[in-house]
């Protein structure tokens, strides 16, 4: 009798809790291990800087399944354990207690940490990065004993948290380096929505601010020295300054890596027993024609049902367009479709941006590549339709609210 396939899971986020239901929806019946470094089991991240943070939501909402369905589903869950290397050649995952798993096939979503910052004051106490649930823990906390916090970096995650504790009563004193919050994303046009919003909330916003080093007193963080030279005083600072993709255990073993764990279309490594999904995956996009890779809840969502396809062996091509959401006071936005800071040449406004309901669309010869509404609801669909025609649009009707975005049409 032939032995059981072995599928190992490296990485017990929501990528990899999702792979190992999709490949027992889609009929795989033998071994599935999912290995993961931290002690609770799967949950999903944007609920840390969002209603979690905020304390709107329980800790059970953010688990992506019951405790009782691993084993229900015959998944050995296996927590706390880190994964020291891979061998490629003895197919085997070597963990760092010295155990080896065997596998037929890899699958890697091992996800991102966040960027720590290369100044003095950088790891004292009262320094946060949000990436986990404890991080998430210790920001609650903070937000019931803090008078002043300080955040380093007006990306989605540092103006979350900034949300977040302006909810909560605290003052918040923004630094960013950039000329307005989200700008390399949204472009000079739409960004300031964003400065606007936080204003309104009464955040400081320092911008083309650089920090010299994080200040500190009897070994704790008291604020912020900016390179200009002046000082903000603060009871806590959060780094959100982005994240780096783990691929030390695909680059140690000698995969390709590249921003990320290059994958084709199907997710597949350049070893073709090795797949990679989710934040850590520098996928090729079939629509895009271009490898990406993209930090955000709908890929880790998404993509692993693909990735386990295409390990039993089917045809398998992941080609759903990038998509976020980000909720900020009385804002919610959900973005979709992918452009880079140099890739457009015009954007339209579809609505008001004074009055924060408005959807924006990004565009390169005519054609829209993404489309972000925000506080306008169920037109996911049409901005999606719109980027998937590959046409000219008619940038006049699509400005105008008055015509349905299903009924814009093209350009004669």
């Amino acid at each position: 009798m032939a032995p059981q396939p072995a599928f190992v899971i490296v990485g017990a986020g929501l990528a990899g809790a999702k792979a190992a239901e999709a490949l027992r929806e889609q009929g795989f019946d033998g071994r599935i291990v999912l290995v993961g470094d931290e002690e609770w089991r799967p949950y999903e991240r944007p609920p840390l800087s969002k209603d979690y943070l905020q304390g709107k939501a329980e800790r059970d909402s953010v688990f992506v399944h019951d405790a009782d369905w691993y084993p229900s589903h015959d998944i050995d869950l296996r927590l706390g354990t880190a994964v020291q290397r891979l061998d490629r050649d003895r197919h085997e995952v070597i963990l760092a207690d010295g155990d080896r798993l065997p596998y037929d096939k890899l699958l890697l979503t091992t996800g991102a940490e966040p960027r720590r910052l290369p100044i003095p004051g950088a790891d004292a106490e009262g320094v946060y990065y949000l990436r986990r649930v404890e991080d998430s823990d210790r920001l609650r906390e903070v937000f019931t004993t803090a008078s002043r916090i300080a955040v380093i970096g007006a990306g989605w995650i540092g103006l979350e948290v900034a949300a977040a504790a302006r909810t909560a009563g605290v003052a918040v004193t923004v630094v960013e380096v950039a000329a307005l919050p989200l700008l390399r994303v949204l472009g000079p046009q739409v960004a300031p929505v964003f400065a606007d919003l936080h204003r309104a909330h009464d955040v400081d916003l320092r911008l083309d601010t650089g920090i010299q080093e994080i200040t500190t007193g009897s070994g704790t963080a008291t604020g912020l020295r900016l390179t200009e030279g002046s000082h903000i005083e603060a009871d806590a600072v959060v780094v959100g300054v982005g994240a780096a993709p783990n691929t030390q255990l695909a680059a140690d073993a000698g995969m390709e890596v590249d921003n990320g764990i290059v994958v084709d279309a199907s997710l597949r490594s350049s070893d073709p027993d090795i797949y990679a999904a989710g934040d850590v995956a520098r996928a090729y996009h079939p629509f895009l024609g271009k490898h990406i890779r993209v930090e955000h809840w709908a890929n880790a969502l998404n993509q692993p049902a693909t990735a386990a396809a295409a390990m039993l062996g089917q045809e398998a091509r992941f080609e759903a367009l990038p998509y976020f959401y980000t909720d900020q006071y009385d804002l919610g936005m959900e973005y979709t479709g992918y452009t880079e800071p140099e890739g457009y040449d015009q954007v339209v406004i579809r609505g008001d941006l004074s009055t924060r309901e408005f959807i924006a669309f990004w565009f390169h010869q005519g054609q829209v590549l993404a489309g972000m509404n925000v506080n306008i609801w169920d037109v996911t669909d049409d901005i999606k339709a719109l980027i998937h025609a590959r046409t000219p649009v008619d940038t006049a009707r699509l400005a105008d609210p008055s015509v349905p975005l299903a009924e814009v049409g093209t350009t004669a």
